[in-house]
Parts: structure tokens; C-alpha cells; sequence
């Protein structure tokens, strides 16, 4: 083992440059493991977690940029620093051009008709930089996560004072406009509107808006804390008083986990008296019954869809969804496993996504495990080891600490892809693959080579493997979504086209896996 530590003091970058240059290093030749970030606890900690501290970390502060690689013994250490270096001054051509500003002040006294600011920066200091954005009466959308309850009350309730949203913090989506925020999807323009507590829920209902040929007007998200108690979902409130004053939008649809009570009492009282229709998806939720005028509730995100979608008034271009694989195709592929294959096991960059499959597989089953299962008797001890059906985000903190987002850099999932393939009680790997900015260029295919492993470690033990894929993104989105989706056909992966097909098809092998049981 080769480790280099390179401590650069007083030198900030934000996390998304972070994420972005942490996969670009890791990508490298000769490197094998590529640790990039600011020097806080958490990230010493993970690079201890994986065996490449040194005691020159000893001393390094909150404002000290990490470079610590591990590379083969072969490698020319120092050409790998000058590489990694150049990733930090280096910037993808663009055809539009692009100014840089060393602080939020001087960007916004040189870009003074700038009405919204997107942040992200270290936790500790993004609450600091979202209040002088709302004195200067800026909107802010706040990726940044790790800011403390209080600060996200404080700031909102000041936005709210002023009339300003702050979508986040921990908000990773958003469309204003028709420009996508962060991870977004390329979607047309069109009469729905989107308030979402939830980022790849949000991304998932605006992709099945543009695939049934309608558009989205605007997608306003409110970071993940916004509907509880402590918040009181003060942004999905403003939000939806925005959209039901907004001229373009003839319907909305709003999607979240299920809030606090006293929270839904507020939104369904204010949504008592909209003159415009309302279609409700709280992921998980039992309460789809209740019944309120111009308010109409959704049991999956692509219910949700096709509720909302009757509403609008404008359908701009036909629908267009691919072909799915039937309940015959997976019933043949169940019928070629061992009797000994009978769990799932699911690997998500979404979080959304995650929690769509793990409420869907917990009507057919009373044995899912998850790193973010709200009943702690299901949450995973190590979520490093699955037992029984066992949905993984891979987007929670305890996977993205010092690292990017999986969204980012999807081969953090392949250990784990290889690892489930050797479990010979595996029957089926449940996959999704985002589209869109923000999002790695190629994500499919960099996970190609696992998939096709994974499956080989399968037959080899006289096992069928099979494996679910869902693509979420349009053919409008800076990836080729035909290529991507090609790509996992050619490896025998059935592909879907949403998450709601993910979790039927998914819930059909559970099924089979019962009933064998059974007999």
C-alpha cells in the first residue's frame, strides 16, 4: 500500500466540486482509492474507517482540504498529485461562459438581478451564507445538509417574513422556470406543478409527467425535514400558496414521506380551499381515503402521475413508454432458479425510490431490512450484511461520509453488487440508474462489468441470478437514456420503465418465493 497525504490549509471548496473531483480522481490509472474533502470529523473518520490515516492528519482543521490517495505500489505518485491538482483548476468546455466569485458578496454585488442563490458549503457555515442571501432578498435553494434544525426554522421563517423560499436544506432538486437545480431531469414545460419534500420522488413523478407527453411548470422542492413537527412544513405551505396563484399551473401534485400530523392537518386545511385540483402522494401512507374537495390521493409515485395528468390542461407530445417485462418473462426466470433463492436484495442511489420498493415489499412480506426502515426492529445492524429482503440507500450519510453521492459516482454500489451475487439465497438485485444534471455521465455502464460478474458468480454455482434495472431520466437528458437502458438489456437485465413497475415486478418474484414455500 502507497498512501500520499496532502493537506492544503485554508483552502475551501464547496461539496458538490468536492463529490464531482473525488469520482474524477478515483477514476484515475494507478490510483486505487481517492479520499477528497475538507478536514472535519467525519470525514478523518472515514478515512480511518478505511485504513488511510497517517499522522499528518494529526493537526488538520475544518478549513484544510484532504488529498489522501492509496495507489499501486507500481504508480508514479507524483505525475497521480499533478493529475489530481489539475482536476482543481481544470473546468469541462461549455458553450456558455463562466465567472467565478471568491465569495457570495461579490457575487452578488456583481450579479445584482440574480434573484436566487444555490449553496453549498459546509454545513456549519451554510445557515451564515442563506441569511445573508435573504437580506439581500435572493431565493435560496440549500444542498447543503448537516445544518441544525434551529438554523433551517430560523431561515425559514425569516423567508417566509420576506416572501422568499428556501428550498432545502439537504434539497437536491429543483426546476424554476424550466432550469433544473442540482439533480434534475431535462423535462418540457407545462402546466403541473411539483412540491416536493422528496428529490428522486420529485425526479420520478416529473420524468412520468414528460413520458405521458405533459410538462411541468414548476418543481419546487423543500428539503426532507421541512413537513415535521419542529419545521411544520413551512416551504410546502409557500409553495403551495405560490402554485395555486401561479398562472401557469392548472394542477399540482405534491409528493413527501408521510409528514407529521399536525403537519398534514395544515396542508389539508389549506388545501380545503384550492381552486385548483390537488393530487397527494405521501410515500408509504395509509391514508389515501379521506375525502376533500379538489384533493385527490395516490397509492405509488406513477398513480400519482396518471391522477395529476388528468387535470392538465395541455398535453404537448405522446405519450412514450417502453416495452416492460411481463409476469410470464419473471415467473420463467423464478422457475430456472435454486429452491434456495428467495430474497431480494435491493441497491438504490434514490432514496426515494428505496422507500417505494421497501413499502411495496412490506405487503407481501414481514421479513425487509433496510438502513432506513423507520421500524428499528427492521433496520440493518451492519448495513455492510444483508439479511432476508434487504433494500439499501446508498445515498444515506453513513455510505456518502467523505464521499460522493452515488448519484455522482455510482461504483460504490459495485462491492456490494458482487458480494449479494455470491449470497446463494439471492434470487433477485433490484437496481436504479438516475439520469439528468448532476448526475454521473455514463451510469449505466460503469456498473456493466459488475452486473456482468455478478450474474458469471451465479451460474457458476448453478444459480439464475436475475437483476432489475430502472433507468429514471428522459430522452431529452444529457445521457443517452436508449444507450443506458441498451447496455443493461444486452446483460440480460430486465428493465422497467418506473419505479412503480420496479416494486410489481420486484413484489411478482416475492410472490413466487412465498408460494414455493408454501407448497
Amino acid at each position: 500500500m502507497t498512501i500520499q497525504t496532502v493537506i492544503k490549509e485554508n483552502a475551501y471548496f464547496d461539496s458538490v466540486t468536492l463529490m464531482t473531483i473525488s469520482t474524477r480522481a478515483n477514476e484515475l490509472a494507478g490510483v486505487k482509492t481517492a479520499m477528497i474533502g475538507m478536514g472535519t470529523d467525519m470525514n478523518l473518520e472515514v478515512i480511518r474507517n478505511v485504513g488511510l490515516y497517517t499522522p499528518a492528519l494529526d493537526h488538520v482543521t475544518t478549513g484544510d482540504l484532504l488529498i489522501v490517495l492509496d495507489l499501486d505500489d507500481q504508480a508514479n505518485s507524483e505525475e497521480i498529485l499533478q493529475q489530481v491538482n489539475e482536476l482543481f483548476t481544470k473546468k469541462k468546455k461549455t458553450a456558455s461562459s463562466e465567472v467565478t466569485y471568491k465569495t457570495l458578496d461579490s457575487a452578488l454585488h456583481e450579479e445584482p438581478d440574480a434573484n436566487l442563490v444555490v449553496i453549498s458549503v459546509n454545513g456549519k457555515f451554510a445557515a451564515r451564507e442563506a441569511h445573508k442571501a435573504l437580506d439581500q432578498q435572493k431565493h435560496v435553494m440549500l444542498f447543503s445538509d448537516n445544518v441544525t434544525v434551529d438554523d433551517e426554522l430560523a431561515l425559514k421563517q425569516k423567508a417566509h417574513e420576506k416572501e422568499l423560499f428556501v428550498m432545502g436544506p439537504d434539497c437536491g432538486t429543483a426546476i424554476i422556470n424550466g432550469v433544473g437545480l442540482c439533480f434534475a431531469n431535462e423535462v418540457r414545460s407545462g402546466d403541473i406543478g411539483i412540491v416536493g419534500a422528496s428529490g428522486t420522488g420529485s425526479q420520478e413523478v416529473s420524468v412520468q409527467i414528460h413520458k405521458y407527453g405533459y410538462g411541468i411548470s414548476q418543481l419546487i422542492g423543500t428539503g426532507g425535514r421541512d413537513l415535521s413537527a419542529e419545521i411544520g412544513g413551512l416551504m410546502m405551505l409557500d409553495g403551495l400558496d405560490a402554485l395555486m396563484v401561479d398562472e401557469q399551473t392548472k394542477a399540482i401534485l405534491l409528493i413527501s414521506k408521510p409528514p407529521a400530523p399536525e403537519v398534514t392537518e395544515k396542508i389539508l386545511k389549506k388545501l380545503a380551499v384550492s381552486t385548483k385540483p390537488v393530487v397527494i402522494y405521501f410515500i408509504g401512507s395509509e391514508q389515501t381515503e379521506r375525502k376533500i374537495d379538489n384533493v385527490t390521493f395516490a397509492t405509488s409515485s406513477l398513480d400519482a402521475v396518471q391522477k395529476v395528468i388528468q387535470f392538465s390542461q395541455t398535453q404537448e407530445a405522446e405519450t412514450s413508454l417502453y416495452q416492460n417485462p411481463t409476469g410470464a418473462t419473471l415467473t420463467a426466470i423464478q422457475q430456472q432458479q435454486a429452491p434456495s433463492q428467495k430474497f431480494v436484495r435491493g441497491l438504490f442511489c434514490g432514496g426515494t425510490l428505496c422507500d417505494e420498493l421497501l413499502y411495496a415489499l412490506t405487503e407481501v412480506s414481514d421479513d425487509v431490512y433496510s438502513n432506513i426502515h423507520k421500524i428499528p426492529e427492521r433496520q440493518l445492524a451492519n448495513p455492510d450484511h444483508s439479511q432476508a429482503h434487504t433494500l439499501i440507500d446508498f445515498g444515506d450519510d453513513r455510505f456518502t461520509e467523505g464521499r460522493p453521492h452515488p448519484m455522482i459516482d455510482p461504483t460504490s454500489r459495485i462491492t456490494r453488487i458482487l458480494q449479494e451475487a455470491k449470497d446463494p439465497e439471492v434470487a433477485v438485485l433490484a437496481l436504479d440508474f438516475e439520469l439528468g444534471y448532476g448526475s454521473h455521465e455514463n451510469p449505466v455502464g460503469v456498473l456493466a462489468e459488475a452486473l456482468k460478474e455478478a450474474k458469471a458468480i451465479a451460474k457458476a454455482d448453478g444459480r439464475e441470478l436475475a437483476i432489475i434495472g430502472y433507468v429514471l431520466g428522459t430522452e431529452e437528458d444529457p445521457q443517452d437514456i436508449h444507450e443506458q437502458r441498451k447496455i443493461l438489456e444486452d446483460l440480460e437485465v430486465l428493465v422497467v420503465d418506473s419505479s412503480h413497475q420496479l416494486c410489481e415486478a420486484t413484489k411478482t418474484f416475492v410472490k413466487g418465493a412465498n408460494e414455493h414455500e408454501q407448497k
